[in-house]
């Protein structure tokens, strides 16, 4: 039998908490024997919703946390005051080994602070970005970073890099993945005193495939697998991305409905419009993780379905059984 992935999941976390995070526990462990769920919050609330469910009760166990991080708290201070919050409880979980891996819909901020105070980074990692993977014409990229390091510097962008091309190599299962820094244009003169101070850097790199530049629209026809930038720039993206996405396809679901020979070829097209529509749902790739922590921490969209709960813990068990903590240790240490 397969060895059991451990998960802490943040049952109070995010729009549609507890429903849609406890029914995505739910799916995560009757699709899956390896998983093990610990399910964090306020237990007679979870409790509650789990008894809808038919599953393997020793799958999941409820953790009680009394207290809930609201996203418009302080993230430092909610994390240090509010001990016995499920971010907390849970990621203590993950700190003292009970769990392998945390995941949240919660608040941005306290999942980023707590993840540096609690889990704690791997030696050698000057700042963890979040990564989440994005869906392109070719399969999906890495945006690394669209959230946690807003002010980046050149070493962190090309830690980035190589964490990134780890991540994919052996999460994803793309061998040697071309690494691209985002720029306003493919030339190596150009870009912001960021990009022209780390492009030589990554350049130099022997152990990534370094490509160059890529630019904003080149991205979504998957160009690159690693797409390497500092967290103002890979958030906007990451924005952008989902609205557009989400207009496009409801202005294609709407062309179709518009006459009655369109609803009829739209009847014909269904399966496989509804299959292509799929491969464009960011949902369909679970959380973005933070990556260089001493333990796997998931960062699910606030308002997160239990689809994107349950695929972000699944994504768990591939990250766990890669090692790739441990690679990412090896990796770092080459400089240090």
């Amino acid at each position: 039998m397969s060895e059991i992935t451990r998960v802490a999941v943040d049952a109070m976390g995010g729009d549609n908490a507890p429903g849609e995070i406890v029914k995505g526990a739910v799916d995560a462990v009757n699709s899956r024997k390896d998983i093990k769920v610990f399910l964090v919050g306020q237990e007679e609330v979870v409790k509650k919703e789990l008894a809808q469910y038919t599953y393997n009760k020793e799958q999941i166990d409820v953790v009680h946390a009394s207290e809930v991080i609201e996203t418009a708290e302080p993230p430092v201070m909610a994390i240090r005051r509010k001990k016995d919050s499920s971010i907390v409880v849970a990621m203590n979980l993950v700190k003292t080994g009970v769990a392998d891996a945390f995941v949240s819909a919660g608040s941005s901020g306290a999942i980023l602070v707590g993840g540096q105070l609690i889990v704690g980074r791997i030696k050698g990692i000057e700042r963890p970005p979040l990564a989440p993977l994005i869906p392109t014409a070719s399969g999906v990229s890495l945006l690394i970073d669209c959230g946690a390091n807003v002010d980046a510097r050149s070493s962190h962008l090309v830690q980035f890099a190589k964490i990134g091309s780890i991540y994919m190599e052996h999460v994803v299962g793309i061998k040697n993945p071309k690494v691209a820094i985002v720029n306003i244009g493919a030339e190596e003169e150009k870009g912001n005193a960021l990009v022209k101070e780390t492009f030589p850097l990554l350049k130099e790199c022997e152990d990534i495939n370094f490509i160059g530049s890529i630019e904003a629209r080149d991205i979504p026809q998957g160009l690159a697998d690693v797409i390497v930038c500092e967290a103002f720039v890979g958030n906007v993206i990451l924005k952008l991305y989902e609205g557009l996405a989400g207009v496009l396809i409801k202005k294609i679901k709407g062309g179709l409905m518009s006459t009655l020979k369109s609803k009829i070829g739209a009847a014909l097209a269904l399966p496989a419009l509804k299959n292509t529509l799929k491969s464009f749902d960011t949902s369909e790739h679970g959380g973005a993780p933070l990556l260089g922590l001493n333990g796997l921490v998931v960062k699910t969209h606030g308002s997160s379905k239990a689809i994107e709960v349950s695929n972000s813990i699944i994504q768990c068990v591939t990250f766990k059984e890669q090692k790739i903590n441990d690679k990412i240790r090896e990796r770092i240490q080459v400089k240090e």
